[in-house]
């Protein structure tokens, strides 16, 4: 069952070195166990999306000139996400007339990472 993703969710980049946390921005209105609810828009854009310390792929035009001038050794350069939409999020749970975010969708970088939510604080409660 996917999990809730919410404010301070560690989110990882399969070309970063590091992983992040997540800042909501999207809504301050809905909470899940006291902490912001995270909708698809939540890093998106290019907005509040955190850094993964430093990128290790050629499709980063970053990446690809440091690794050029240290004659095709691969050269990691500092991350700076490019990104547009959380994708599926989970269509059926509307937060402010968003899909609410869980930590089974991705957020594709243009330079061709993936990033998603490997840990979130918020715990799913079933209710019989």
């Amino acid at each position: 069952m996917a999990q809730p993703a919410v404010q301070t969710a560690v989110c990882k980049c399969s070309f970063g070195a590091a992983p992040a946390p997540l800042t909501v921005t999207s809504q301050m209105t809905v909470a899940i166990g006291g902490m912001p609810a995270a909708t698809i828009l939540d890093g998106a854009g290019m907005v509040n999306v955190p850094t993964f310390g430093m990128c290790s792929n050629l499709g980063n035009p970053a990446v690809a000139a440091a690794t050029a001038a240290a004659m095709g050794a691969l050269t990691p350069a500092p991350c700076v996400p490019a990104t547009v939409s959380w994708m599926p999020g989970c269509p059926t749970v509307l937060v402010c007339k968003r899909p609410l975010l869980n930590n089974s969708s991705k957020l594709m970088c243009a330079y061709g990472g993936v990033i998603q939510v490997s840990v979130t604080p918020a715990q799913t409660v079933k209710v019989p």
